[in-house]
């Protein structure tokens, strides 16, 4: 007797429909898939940018209700006029004496950003303000691309779509879009990741040495592309390409730069930058300043940037275990654990946290999925959540940045 094979049935062929004669072709694709974009970016990102967007024309309106100039604190607020200051002068030409006698230093702010302003204004008309804005916009919609295709690729297109929503109405989503670093280092560390997800280790070490050289931050990609690759080689036994290695060893190179180079340039070259730093109360305590902040607040209070900025960082805490138990990629884990940890643990003005923690944008994922699947099954309320988060986003984002005087 014959005896048959079994088969699994994902191998065997359907029953495919009738088709007109003719030679067959195959079916053509939009070109933006042909060139592997990912399919349903485009809206994700038109919708990214309406909603930023609208945050500028109501800071914009804030401005105007208050009599205040219009655009200006979109370009000179708090840290911005460092950066527009290094980009003209470059370093070593202006500090702050603090009323308690500390001497605050320019190297205290990495070098990519006002770089970048000072080519941008050398080759174009452009003031030292426009071009940093200009690069600010960019980056952030090349962030949320990113975003995107993380999503995408680990998800699908709805979850994907609703973490660039998501990304686009966090509370302090509005820093993304002004003169600061927060866009660019997260355009670099999130194609970074990405490339890691892809197994492009040139490209992934490349982008994080490149946000190593945008914030002080950038120590947190550093580690999770370095992280990531030496899971991979002992995933594969050491069967690895070169390329894996050059990659680990690329990403510190920015950050380690930078700081060995302030240090060079104050006569201690392993503790000068972190003396610099200590001038700006921004140094690693263990939590020992987050826990006298929240003493404090719950004692006496403290208006409204505050108390958000503590509810963000707890529900970040939240949102971290969620994606711990999600089971998401090492990298993106290791990313956003590190930012967290800077932000649990580091000393500074609490109310500047939740804009360290912008390019964290794993820690949505557990949200972006719940979003989905509200979506799925009763899109009204999905849409009336979303609705009351961007409004939410948009007059607080207007708030801190037109009138709180809290530090951004």
């Amino acid at each position: 007797m014959f005896k048959v094979k079994r088969v699994s049935t994902s191998s065997v062929p359907r029953p495919e429909s009738a088709a007109p004669a003719g030679p067959l072709r195959r079916p053509a694709l939009p070109r933006i898939t042909r060139r592997g974009t990912p399919e349903g970016v485009l809206p994700a990102l038109a919708l990214f940018a309406a909603v930023r967007f609208a945050g500028i024309l109501v800071m914009i309106l804030t401005n105007a209700v208050r009599g205040h100039p219009l655009v200006k604190n979109l370009a000179h607020s708090w840290d911005s006029r460092w950066y527009l200051h290094i980009a003209e002068y470059g370093y070593s030409h202006k500090i702050w004496i603090t009323p308690q006698g500390s001497v605050q230093a320019d190297w205290a702010f990495f070098p990519l950003y006002p770089g970048m302003i000072r080519a941008l204004t050398t080759v174009l008309p452009l003031t030292p303000g426009q071009a940093a804005l200009l690069i600010s916009w960019i980056a952030a919609v090349v962030a949320a691309w990113g975003v995107y295709a993380i999503g995408h690729m680990l998800y699908g297109r709805g979850v994907a779509t609703a973490l660039v929503a998501l990304w686009a109405a966090m509370p302090h989503a509005a820093e993304l879009t002004i003169a600061y670093t927060e866009s660019l280092f997260a355009a670099l560390a999130i194609w970074s990741l990405y490339h890691v997800l892809k197994g492009r280790w040139l490209w992934a070490g490349t982008l994080a040495a490149l946000a190593g050289l945008a914030r002080p931050s950038g120590f947190a990609i550093a580690l999770a592309v370095s992280l990531a690759a030496g899971y991979e080689a002992l995933r594969q036994r050491g069967r690895v390409p070169v390329s894996l290695w050059a990659g680990a060893v690329l990403a510190p190179l920015g950050w380690l730069g930078y700081v060995l180079w302030v240090g060079s340039q104050t006569g201690n070259l392993l503790g000068g930058y972190f003396t610099v730093q200590s001038a700006w109360d921004s140094k690693f305590d263990g939590g020992v300043g987050a826990a006298k902040f929240v003493k404090a607040l719950l004692l006496h209070g403290g208006g409204v940037v505050y108390p958000v900025a503590l509810v963000i960082v707890a529900a970040s805490i939240l949102l971290f275990a969620l994606l711990c138990l999600d089971r998401a990629p090492l990298a993106l884990v290791v990313f956003s654990g590190v930012l967290l940890l800077l932000v649990v643990g580091g000393s500074g003005s609490f109310s500047s946290k939740p804009r360290f923690l912008l390019p964290a944008f794993p820690l949505l994922i557990p949200m972006a999925r719940a979003l989905m699947r509200t979506w799925r099954v009763r899109p009204a309320h999905a849409v009336l959540v979303y609705g009351a988060l961007t409004v939410a986003s948009l007059l607080f984002g207007a708030y801190v940045t037109t009138v709180a005087k809290s530090p951004l």
